[in-house]
């Protein structure tokens, strides 16, 4: 009887070890795969922002008080809203400081390339926001292999 009795506790004991770690693994692997989608939604959000910010220069370089660029402006505006929404869920879901200063960095890079000066400025700070998106690419993926 006392060996049925131990046998029972400690098939009990291992069972919620077991129902331990299971938990552990569903909750860590449904956290990665939030991340995959947060940080791939902010790479593509703030690609498209890069787009609508290159758009956004050309349009106001050929008439800033035409049509086309109010357009462009307007949509740019939309896009950083967008890439900005993506960065909340990222700063969200990151504790890891590396990530989230690269994205940071990867938005106001993308900010600043509808303010350029002249098409070389603009060619640097676009090659600037593509480096600062590769890199927030490259710190982010770690957290989710």
């Amino acid at each position: 009887m006392a060996g049925t009795l131990l046998g029972s506790v400690v098939t009990h004991t291992f069972q919620r070890l077991a129902a331990k770690r299971t938990e552990l693994f569903t909750r860590s692997e449904a956290l990665r795969q939030e991340r995959i989608t947060a940080y791939s939604t902010f790479a593509g959000a703030v690609e498209d922002y890069r787009h609508g910010q290159a758009k956004r220069w050309y349009s106001g370089q050929e008439d800033p008080d035409g049509k086309a660029y109010r357009a462009a402006r307007d949509e740019a505006h939309l896009l950083r809203t967008r890439a900005r929404q993506a960065l909340y869920r990222v700063r969200l879901l990151t504790e890891d400081g590396e990530v989230t200063r690269t994205a940071e960095q990867a938005y106001r890079c993308t900010r600043e390339v509808s303010i350029a000066e002249d098409g070389a400025d603009r060619d640097v700070r676009d090659a600037r926001a593509k480096q600062a998106i590769e890199e927030f690419v490259s710190a982010a993926s770690a957290l989710v292999r």
